[in-house]
C-alpha cells in the first residue's frame, strides 16, 4: 500500500515537474523571438481564465487515468517513468541552438527548407515541408533527435500519456483473437516516427508480433535506437508509405496510428485508412489517435485554432472539421467508438468478421 502510494505521488509529481517545464520553456522562448524579432507579432487567440481552467482540468484527468490503467496492468507502472533522460538532456540545449532558424522560417513562411540531398521523386510532395517550422522536416538525423522532447514540450509533457490510450482499446480489440498465440498475433503502428508508441506497445504486450512504417529513414533509425534496447524480440521496421503499404491483404491482426491524420491532406488521410482496413484481418482493430476536433471539443477551438496559427500545419484546419467516422465507414470499418483526452481523440473500429 505505501509501495503503490508512493509510486502514485512520484508519478504525478513528475508530470507536474514536465508540465511546468513546458509552460517555462515556451514562455521564455515567446519573450526571446519577440527580441530576435521584434516586428513578428503575435496573431494568437487570447485565451480566456475559464478556458485555462478548463484546460488544466482536462490535463489532470488525463493524468488520473493514465495512473489508473497502469494500476489496473493496462501497462506495467515503470512505463509511467521510461523516457530517455539522458539523451533529453544533451538534446535540450540543441533545441534552443535550432529556435533562430526556426523562428525565421515562421517569420519568412517558408515552409519548403528542406536537406538539399533529399530526392523529392521518393517521397509525396505533401511530405516535402517543414511541419511545425521545424528544422528538414522530417527528412534528417538531426530532426528525428530532437522531435520527442520538442513534443513533449509542446504538449506540456502529456505526449507519452496522450499516446498510451491507444492501448487499452487495442487490447479490448485484440480480444477477438483470444484463440490465437500471442507470438502469432501481428500489430502494425502506422507513422510509427521515433517509435515512442511501439515502444509502449511492446511494454504493455512483450509476446505480441510487432511492426512499424514510417516514411522517414532518419527516424526509423531513432526508432530503431530506442527499440533495440527493448527486451525481447526485435520490433521489425519498414520504410514505406501509409497510402500504399506492402503488406498483404487480411494479414495484420492490430493496427495504432497515432499523430498522423492531421498532416495529411484529405484525400491521403481516406488512402490511409483504406489501406488500414485492407491488411486488417477479419475481426482485426484499428486504433486511431489524433488531435481533438471541433465536432467534440467544440470549447477549446481557439487552441486549435492557435496551433493552427503558429505552427505551420497546412491541413490541419481541414482535419478539425473532417468526419473521420464517416471515413472509417467509407473504408468498410464498423462499431466505430471514440473519446477524448486533453488534446486527443481516439477512435477504435473494426473490421468485421464477413469482409
Amino acid at each position: 500500500m505505501g509501495s503503490s502510494f508512493l509510486t502514485k505521488f512520484a508519478y504525478h509529481t513528475l508530470q507536474q515537474g514536465k508540465s511546468l517545464a513546458g509552460l517555462a520553456h515556451k514562455e521564455v522562448s515567446t519573450k526571446l523571438m519577440e527580441l530576435v524579432f521584434p516586428d513578428s507579432k503575435s496573431t494568437d487567440l487570447p485565451l480566456k481564465r475559464r478556458l485555462l481552467l478548463d484546460l488544466r482540468k482536462s490535463m489532470q484527468k488525463l493524468e488520473n487515468l493514465d495512473w489508473e490503467e497502469a494500476a489496473k496492468g493496462v501497462y506495467p507502472k515503470t512505463q509511467l517513468f521510461d523516457a530517455p533522460w539522458l539523451e533529453w538532456a544533451k538534446n535540450y540545449p540543441l533545441v534552443w541552438l535550432d529556435m533562430p532558424s526556426t523562428w525565421n522560417r515562421r517569420k519568412n513562411q517558408n515552409t519548403r527548407d528542406i536537406p538539399k540531398e533529399i530526392d523529392p521523386k521518393s517521397y509525396p510532395d505533401y511530405y516535402l515541408q517543414n511541419f511545425h517550422h521545424q528544422t528538414d522536416g522530417y527528412l534528417s538525423d538531426h530532426s528525428a533527435e530532437l522531435y520527442d522532447i520538442q513534443v513533449e514540450i509542446l504538449f506540456n509533457g502529456t505526449a507519452d500519456s496522450m499516446r498510451r490510450r491507444v492501448i487499452s482499446p487495442l487490447k479490448q480489440g485484440l480480444a477477438n483473437f483470444k484463440d490465437v498465440q500471442a507470438n502469432n498475433i501481428r500489430v502494425l503502428d502506422v507513422a510509427t516516427g521515433t517509435g515512442r508508441t511501439l515502444q509502449q506497445l511492446k511494454s504493455a504486450l512483450p509476446k505480441l508480433d510487432l511492426y512499424g512504417i514510417d516514411l522517414s529513414g532518419s527516424y526509423l533509425k531513432q526508432a530503431s535506437k530506442h527499440l533495440s534496447k527493448c527486451k525481447g524480440e526485435l520490433v521489425q521496421l519498414t520504410k514505406e508509405n501509409a497510402e500504399k503499404m506492402s503488406f498483404e491483404s487480411n494479414s495484420i491482426n492490430g493496427i495504432t496510428c497515432v499523430f498522423l491524420l492531421h498532416e495529411l491532406p484529405r484525400e491521403a488521410r481516406q488512402n490511409v485508412i483504406n489501406e488500414c482496413f485492407r491488411v486488417l484481418k477479419p475481426g482485426g482493430v484499428f486504433v486511431l489517435a489524433d488531435s481533438i476536433q471541433l465536432s467534440d471539443s467544440p470549447q477549446f477551438s481557439p487552441v486549435m485554432e492557435n496551433f493552427h496559427k503558429v505552427f505551420h500545419e497546412p491541413y490541419y484546419r481541414d482535419y478539425i472539421i473532417d468526419d473521420i467516422e464517416a471515413r472509417l465507414a467509407n473504408a468498410g470499418f464498423t462499431n466505430t467508438s471514440a473519446e477524448s483526452h486533453f488534446m486527443t481523440r481516439v477512435w477504435k473500429t473494426i473490421k468485421a468478421k464477413n469482409n
